[in-house]
């Protein structure tokens, strides 16, 4: 017989010894295994996006009864893009939601950018669109910018105009690009500490993998932005505390990327083949390979695209009740009333 004691006898003389250590590590074991058991915390966006959702009836609704009116949100989509789609039939339907109107604007994808241009400055025009979104890809041979030049500032309610983008470089109130914004607060409302974390950025669009950067250093994260020429992706992606994928390639960071006990926000949406002849849609994360190594993820869909679309109307509210407030200065002041703003 061994006279090396069993983790049974080591046990029996702890609990005789110091009861509450015991129990606290009995305990602490316990968690852990079960923790192990239930997989990682999912930071589901659709409950944080009905709370907000149930707000906004509310104000549209109060909203309509004071101007007499319904704000339009006007969606530009040039040519046909699958996961584009989704995402906005996602908005059309929270539009329906809360007592909006959603207004779909197609474009053929062999349409030029002054035609396209010329679509947004009828829309600028338009008193009763309070919000514009072009969405993105565009083309090839349509330039970015040309289009970005071209939207109100009042009326960008996702944050892509030089104007807004230049007031979130600042720390300055404008309009946020709304799932950068998602990104943060699916974070925040999820009780998850920003401060001081080591906040790894994957993507650097102008639209979500910038600005949420720049957002995540406004709550005093330390932040890294990783991009298509970072070196050695996974040496830095495993340095996270906080990671957020905004890439827009299915399965780019895989759980071999991941440090034991990070978060993880998944903002890509990509229509995928589901080998039964049908497609599915799935994250810039690869979910089965991650979620026995993170501690909290973001699923796809679910995650970050409810919140996304809840707060972007929460924007046009706000673009809404400026441009209707301005109408009405401008009307007691003997200029033409206008419910939309000008540049």
């Amino acid at each position: 017989m061994s006279d090396r004691p069993d983790r049974t006898t080591v046990a029996t003389e702890l609990a005789a010894t110091a009861p509450t250590a015991a129990a606290s590590a009995t305990a602490t074991a316990a968690g852990a295994a079960a923790a192990a058991t239930a997989g990682p915390r999912l930071l589901a966006g659709s409950p944080i996006a009905a709370e907000i959702r149930a707000g906004l009836v509310t104000d549209f609704a109060a909203f309509k009864e004071r101007w007499g009116y319904v704000p339009t949100l006007a969606i530009v989509l040039v040519g046909a893009d699958a996961p584009s789609a989704v995402y906005l039939q996602q908005i059309l339907r929270t539009c329906e939601k809360v007592g909006v109107q959603g207004r779909l604007v197609e474009i053929g994808s062999d349409a030029t950018a002054d035609a396209l241009c010329n679509e947004i400055e009828r829309l600028n025009a338009d008193p009763a669109v309070a919000g514009i979104i072009v969405q993105m890809p565009l083309p090839a041979g349509i330039p970015l910018r040309t289009v970005i030049d071209s939207i109100d500032p009042a009326k960008d309610i996702d944050g892509i105009h030089p104007r807004n983008a230049g007031l979130l470089s600042l720390g300055y109130d404008g309009f946020l690009p709304a799932t950068a914004q998602a990104s943060v607060e699916i974070l925040k409302r999820s009780g998850i500490e920003i401060a001081g974390k080591r906040v790894v950025v994957v993507g650097r669009s102008n639209v979500v993998g910038k600005p949420a950067a720049l957002l995540l250093l406004r709550e005093h994260g330390t932040v890294s932005l990783l991009h298509s020429k970072t070196r050695d992706l996974g040496r830095h992606t495993r340095d996270a505390e906080i990671l957020v994928v905004a890439a827009g390639k299915a399965g780019l960071i895989t759980g071999a990327m991941l440090s034991p006990g990070v978060v993880v926000v998944d903002v890509g949406i990509n229509v995928v083949p589901d080998g039964q002849g049908a497609e599915r849609l799935v994250g810039d994360v690869d979910f089965e390979s991650a979620k026995g190594v993170v501690s909290a993820i973001t699923p796809v869909p679910g995650g970050v695209g409810p919140l996304t679309n809840a707060l972007l109307l929460t924007h046009l509210l706000r673009a809404a009740t400026d441009q209707a407030e301005r109408g009405a200065a401008a009307s007691a002041g003997g200029a033409p009333a206008a419910k939309g703003a000008s540049r």
